[in-house]
């Protein structure tokens, strides 16, 4: 038995199998492998083993190895299997996979791959594409099973049957009536306590959750995720039933927009990884930084224009390090929070004020302990309870402020239709910094007097 062995141990026995020709010995040792640990092996074979890995692989096992690929490396296998096995594995890919790999492609190159297919195949490719990215029509997968509301559970209970390897999940059979439009859902342990002679129109649940072609992938995942959906039916305008949206599917838009999410929050914009080159990395962080930069210099300018009262009470800098980065820790925490929740729930005036209104009491409660922590600090520290109060009730200010600024920023932004994480991170703490310097040397102008 294989299935201790390491991926190392596995793939070093796959390329013994493919130097000595023994084929029996390798379909053995393929069998036991999930498409992903295929993949996986496949991509850390050596180039010269890699085409006739991919030779010795039945057409299914083909498909479902390649749907674990990145679209470069999809593209690659293709080319190393010929034009035939590649129409067949184009033939038998999910629809979803199928249109995503397609997205990177040239208009001519699509054509052409397209042209290969089967007719059936094809057009329902070409109909996926006209509408949007990242809607239900580019996601939807056309291969589940249906039945018409007239069926008696024996008729349907035989169509499963027919199509159980075709389709992707057989949890759910949705109903549709004469004219294609959805109209009920059934689920497979209903059609197996149901008797066999009763009407499908009597079991089914009339009331059925759909979204249609043109909704935005983000609204799909919250749906799966509030009722628990393994799959979600799509239809068109007119009602009628033209695909399913999967929860493996919408389990990676999530990955997806999270990454995205993290991407702009830390200012970098577009995807990088352990891949990415330094030369590329550097250029999609600089637009941010740059940016960032020329804001920074008016914490700079902030500080020059109270020069004179720094070099009176030069123990002031001491705590200007920690009031700045206090301000926009707390402010990038709530960005957090607020982002977060903005993903996964709907929001309403109600909920924004009720928000602000949290917020609000977080930065109160938080500001309060800080600031009475360092009051003391600052007195033991420097012998001057002019000075504690001075960088203590800046603090609690600036702590209020930073988790606000978090909070309503993005708010602001989804209200007008901005994606919110673009509030990014350094952007509210760069506002932050801003902030809690003119707070701290106006208190402490205040104060000047008394601190010397």
């Amino acid at each position: 038995m294989t299935q201790n062995l390491t991926e190392d141990q596995m793939t070093l026995l796959i390329i013994k199998a493919l130097k000595d020709g023994k084929k029996v010995e390798l379909q053995k040792l393929l069998d036991e492998l999930h498409p992903y640990d295929m993949a996986t092996i496949y991509t850390n074979l050596p180039e010269k083993h890699q085409t006739r890995f991919l030779l010795q692989l039945s057409i299914p096992v083909l498909t479902d190895m390649i749907q674990e690929l990145d679209n470069d490396e999809q593209m690659a296998v293709l080319k190393k299997v010929g034009k035939e096995r590649s129409r067949k594995v184009l033939d038998d890919m999910d629809n979803d996979d199928l249109a995503s790999l397609l997205d990177d492609m040239s208009p001519e190159n699509i054509k052409t791959f397209l042209a290969g297919m089967k007719k059936e195949e094809s057009t329902i490719i070409e109909n996926m594409m006209t509408y949007p990215p990242e809607t239900a029509g580019r996601l939807m997968t056309n291969r589940f099973v249906w039945i018409r509301d007239s069926f008696t559970v024996r008729e349907a209970v035989a169509k499963l049957k027919s199509f159980a390897e075709y389709a992707e999940t057989i949890n759910y059979l949705y109903v549709i009536n004469n004219e294609n439009k959805l109209v009920g859902v059934v689920s497979y342990r209903d059609l197996l306590i149901a008797d066999i002679d009763e009407k499908v129109q009597d079991i089914m649940y009339a009331r059925v959750i759909s979204v249609s072609v043109y909704t935005d992938q983000e609204e799909i995942a919250r749906l799966i995720e509030r009722y628990d959906f393994l799959a979600i039916p799509v239809v068109d305008e007119e009602g009628a039933l033209v695909g399913i949206v999967t929860f493996d599917d919408i389990l990676d838009v999530v990955i997806q927009e999270a990454n995205e999410d993290i991407e702009k929050l830390s200012a970098t914009g577009k995807s990088i990884d352990f891949d990415t080159k330094a030369g590329v990395a550097a250029f999609r962080r600089l637009p941010w930084l740059i940016l960032l930069l020329f804001i920074g210099l008016v914490s700079g300018s902030i500080i020059s224009g109270y020069e004179e009262t720094l070099q009176q009470v030069v123990a002031l800098t001491f705590f200007m390090p920690m009031i700045a980065g206090m301000t926009g820790n707390t402010g990038t925490q709530s960005l957090a929070v607020v982002v977060r929740g903005l993903a996964s729930r709907d929001i309403d005036m109600k909920t924004v004020l009720s928000l602000v209104a949290r917020e609000f009491g977080v930065g109160l409660i938080i500001g309060t302990i800080c600031s009475v922590l360092i009051f003391f600090i600052a007195f033991i520290w420097q012998g001057s309870a002019i000075l504690g109060i001075v960088v203590g009730s800046s603090l609690l200010l600036t702590l209020i402020i930073g988790t606000l600024a978090g909070t309503v920023i993005p708010l602001i932004l989804y209200k007008l239709k901005i994606d919110p994480a673009v509030a990014s991170g350094p952007l509210i703490t760069t506002i932050n910094d801003i902030l809690s310097l003119i707070i701290y040397f106006t208190i402490a102008s205040w104060f000047l007097q008394q601190l010397m």
